[in-house]
């Protein structure tokens, strides 16, 4: 494993990032905590969760998956061996994550309540890095469309949010601050906002990022590299399509998209004929297809760390493991002529 500075805070963190999203819903508490155990044994130091998960979200199971982080640490006491990583909601109809039913929205009383429920879950007194899980204003999901459609005009601005989160920092709540489903010019903003005060500045942006979505690369990645704030990139694998289970139609048992469908983002057109170009570069290489995105997400300079998820244990230890793969130029080249022919299906 190799470990990687977060942003600018001389924090290290593995290139590899265990991601919780299905912790509560698809996987028990007994297997949340397998797949820590084995995470930390190799070489993982960073985990990634959320208020909002697990996913799909809704109220009855809202915030389990941190609590399964919370009962491992209180039973493992190792919360100085790991990089613990959580979100705060944006602007949201979803009534549910406040005591008022309110819809939540990125000031002080939402973020304050936000905070100490997470903390409270997670039985710990500061979480190192705490994202805005998206922004407070209308914008497409993930930040950076190939279409644009612009939202409203009303939001809750950066200096107000970046106030609250300040004053978390100050007492000794959180460490550092993160984005997330953030655009290029979100990410200046949220920087600018922060000019001078290095204790709040952004440090990450946590985006999808994939061979099916690469349009991080159009606008953040410069700033991700310039600014040092690096990918935490989500979906390295198109939540699932880029294995192939999903070709033709198939609906393998116990699958995501079989269980509960949400699958709109990597169901476009021009999806499919892309995914078939990635598995025959993969069975050409003789490479396992998860494998190969998932390296491909790695190797990239501006990531700081790819997030994956499993289901099985079998599935976490071949993700793990995708980090050995060898990455040259001939497969560099040979997966960007695949791009330009099927550039960005599923932004």
């Amino acid at each position: 494993m190799d470990y990687r500075e977060l942003g600018r805070t001389g924090v290290k963190v593995s290139s590899v990032c265990l991601g919780t999203m299905t912790w509560g819903q698809q996987n028990t508490e007994a297997e949340a905590h397998e797949q820590l155990d084995y995470a930390l044994a190799h070489g993982i130091n960073f985990i990634d969760t959320a208020e909002l998960y697990p996913i799909p979200p809704k109220a009855e199971t809202q915030g389990l998956t941190e609590t399964y982080i919370g009962t491992w640490l209180a039973s493992r006491k190792n919360r100085d061996k790991i990089i613990l990583a959580t979100k705060v909601v944006g602007r949201s109809a979803m009534t549910w994550f406040r005591d008022d039913k309110s819809n939540p929205r990125l000031n002080r009383k939402n973020i304050f309540e936000a905070i100490d429920k997470s903390l409270d879950r997670l039985q710990t007194d500061y979480v190192d890095l705490y994202q805005l899980h998206w922004p407070d204003r209308v914008i497409q999901w993930g930040g950076n469309p190939v279409i644009h459609q612009h939202g409203d005009s009303e939001f809750i601005s950066f200096a107000e949010t970046f106030a609250a989160l300040e004053e978390l920092v100050k007492a000794g709540k959180i460490r550092f601050i993160g984005l997330s489903n953030e655009s290029a010019w979100g990410t200046m903003s949220a920087l600018r906002a922060a000019e001078g005060k290095d204790h709040i500045r952004v440090q990450s942006i946590q985006n999808a990022y994939s061979l099916l979505n690469r349009t991080f690369e159009t606008a953040l990645a410069e700033i991700a590299m310039r600014e040092q704030v690096g990918l935490l990139a989500y979906s390295p694998l198109a939540q699932g399509f880029l294995t192939g289970k999903y070709q033709n139609g198939a609906q393998p048992k116990d699958a995501r998209r079989t269980l509960f469908g949400r699958m709109e983002r990597y169901e476009k057109p021009g999806a499919s004929p892309a995914i078939d170009a990635y598995l025959k570069l993969a069975k050409e290489r003789n490479l396992d297809p998860a494998q190969l995105a998932l390296q491909f997400v790695t190797t990239r300079p501006f990531v700081t760390s790819n997030i994956i998820g499993a289901t099985t244990m079998e599935q976490l230890k071949a993700d793990i493991v995708s980090k050995d793969i060898l990455w040259n130029d001939d497969l560099e080249s040979a997966v960007n002529a695949i791009h330009l022919l099927h550039t960005n299906p599923c932004p």
